[in-house]
């Protein structure tokens, strides 16, 4: 999977150790092992931190215990992840080294768990230090994490409009973070140094949003005791970001439009006009251009706006960044000192099934109930509310249960070693191809059949048959390697059900 990263294995119980080892090599991975006495001379051989993937950490019997060496662990990579071995995190331990533990396992692990936790410290080892909140800038990328098509067309977007005053539409469903991207833009402008001054047209009243918005005069109206400057007075330099620019009046929207024409202005009650020099940044969740059609939204003043449009996704159509947003949202957790939790595979998968109606404010909410509900705890799909839960209890537990072997066949049951002998890492390669081509050939070549049927990722099993040199057809599979032709694999006195070698 990771062919060029180790894994620092550090257990002082030399059996576990010694299993786990067994473990890793059957998964190709990369890993150093070691006792917690000598874990820092095989650090060191590294020569880099950046080298590793993750710890995995086990028993600890040198002084001071785990909480010690997770610290020295933080002094010498900040970054670096840890998966506890047959313990969790005790809620006694300062924030910090919390957050350090990515993953609690079971000794010894269930497949899928350790993989899908692999796979976590790899998204978790590719984020950069400012978007986990342990930089001391400001970190404003907090609806614009993530790695998918998406949400990668939005940052390259805004790269683009930062650095001119075009006006920007920004649209998007209800809590997709419109505003959390318009001061992304605002702060990455030349601008960035004057006002960013938000204005949401849908929560002032009708007839007091012009005044709110562009200041009026002594005696302009009923209760009107003094002069009063608008929400464009105060952002000019600046930016003002017009949210829900949708329910703005009529008459409001002419006004608007001379500003973004001729850059003038007058406040309500005075007839001497006032320049003002401002980036317009609007955001609506409803359908402008149907408005427009409608007679509700002005044809000219929507042009005018929608110079530079960009989409915000909703949360279902970036599904994938679904776990660097948890990871996001724990840290700022931790950083608000609101405690800490850890959700589990199976409800990360449940919660990649949801439809999240509300977005990215749906599942901060969320986020925020199970730390109060489960505090310091590890959130199962047990633990998530009803309408969260698309994943069966079975299914849960199979993820989560009962060790390595419980995921597979009793290895005892189907191998004898052989008199002579045998290379074991070419065995455990024969047999991975082996279950690998029973899995494809009882699916028909689909390779996300195959892949649940053996319990990994789809990706994973991608991987795995390249290195085999088994390549796909779009009806199937193809074995193109030679020495993967018929009869070439040899199984030493192995018997798999149902398998030929």
């Amino acid at each position: 999977m990771w062919r060029d990263i180790k894994i620092l294995l550090i257990d002082d119980d030399c059996g576990r150790r010694r299993d786990m080892s067994v473990i890793l090599d059957f998964l190709d991975e990369q890993y150093l092992a070691c006792a917690s006495a000598d874990w820092r001379g095989q650090a060191e051989s590294l020569g880099s931190s950046r080298e590793l993937l993750c710890v995995l950490l086990g028993t600890v019997e040198t002084q001071g215990g785990t909480l010690r060496l997770i610290r020295a662990l933080r002094d010498w990579d900040e970054t670096l992840p840890v998966l506890l071995l047959g313990r969790h995190p005790s809620p006694d331990w300062p924030k910090e080294a919390r957050r350090q533990v990515l993953a609690s396992l079971e000794a010894p692990p269930s497949y899928n768990k350790l993989l899908d936790s692999l796979h976590r410290a790899q998204v978790y080892r590719t984020i950069p230090v400012q978007e986990r909140g342990l930089s001391r800038e400001p970190n404003l990328f907090r609806s614009l994490v993530g790695t998918s098509r998406a949400i990668q067309q939005v940052r390259q977007l805004l790269q683009q409009v930062a650095d001119t005053d075009a006006c920007v539409l920004l649209q998007g469903e209800s809590g997709t973070g419109k505003e959390v991207v318009a001061r992304n833009l605002h702060y990455h402008s030349r601008r960035r140094d004057a006002p960013f001054v938000p204005f949401n047209c849908s929560a002032i009243a009708t007839e007091l949003l012009e005044s709110e918005l562009f200041g009026h005069e002594k005696g302009a109206f009923s209760g009107a005791l003094g002069s009063h400057a608008g929400r464009l007075e105060l952002a000019h330099g600046g930016v003002l970001f017009l949210e829900e620019i949708d329910a703005m009046p009529l008459p409001g929207q002419a006004r608007l439009l001379r500003v973004l024409k001729e850059g003038l202005f007058e406040r309500l009650g005075s007839t001497r006009s006032q320049s003002v020099d401002v980036r317009i940044i609007a955001a609506s969740h409803k359908n402008l251009e149907a408005m427009v059609e409608e007679g509700s939204f002005r044809e000219d003043l929507y042009y005018r706006l929608s110079v530079f449009p960009i989409e915000v996704p909703a949360l279902r159509e970036r599904v994938e960044d679904l776990p660097l947003l948890l990871i996001e949202l724990i840290a700022r957790l931790e950083h608000d000192k609101l405690g800490s939790i850890r959700f589990n595979s199976a409800a990360i998968m449940s919660l990649c099934r949801h439809d999240w109606p509300g977005n990215l404010r749906e599942l901060a909410n969320l986020v925020e109930r199970m730390s109060i509900m489960h505090p310091y705890g590890v959130i199962g799909v047990q633990e998530l509310p009803k309408k969260y839960r698309h994943i069966e209890g079975e299914d849960e537990q199979g993820d989560e249960g009962g060790g390595f072997e419980a995921s597979m066949p009793d290895p005892a049951s189907l191998a004898l070693l052989p008199p002579e002998g045998l290379d074991l890492k070419d065995y455990l390669a024969a047999l991975e191809q082996a279950l690998i081509q029973q899995a494809l050939d009882d699916s028909a070549g689909v390779v996300a059949r195959a892949a649940e049927r053996l319990r990994i990722r789809r990706t994973t099993l991608v991987e795995k048959m390249r290195k085999y040199g088994m390549s796909r057809r779009e009806d199937g599979y193809d074995q193109t390697a030679p020495e993967r032709a018929a009869g070439s694999v040899h199984c030493p006195a192995v018997a798999l059900p149902g398998a030929e070698c």
